[in-house]
């Protein structure tokens, strides 16, 4: 997913609906550090919320985090 500044966003911004319409994505950052994401209609799928706090606790038994940071996860998570 490219990032992008905010100030590049806003002047920009035409541009950027028109490559996100054909299915880019994107990450607005605010001084370096993530603010926004820019994402097609629909990509995002409404989830059960228990259904998500049950695959967290799948998941938090099967993998230990030891030097994995936040960020490192929310970069892993964004890419796909």
């Amino acid at each position: 997913m490219e990032r992008i500044g905010a100030y590049e966003a806003k002047t920009n911004l035409g541009k950027l609906l028109e490559r996100v319409s054909r299915g880019e994505r994107f990450v607005i950052t605010r001084h370096g550090v993530a603010a926004a994401v820019l994402l097609p209609p629909g990509t995002l799928v409404p989830r059960d919320l228990s259904e998500i706090v049950a695959e967290i606790k799948a998941n938090r038994q099967i993998n230990k985090l030891e030097d994995i940071t936040i960020q490192d996860l929310i970069d892993e998570t964004w890419q796909q």
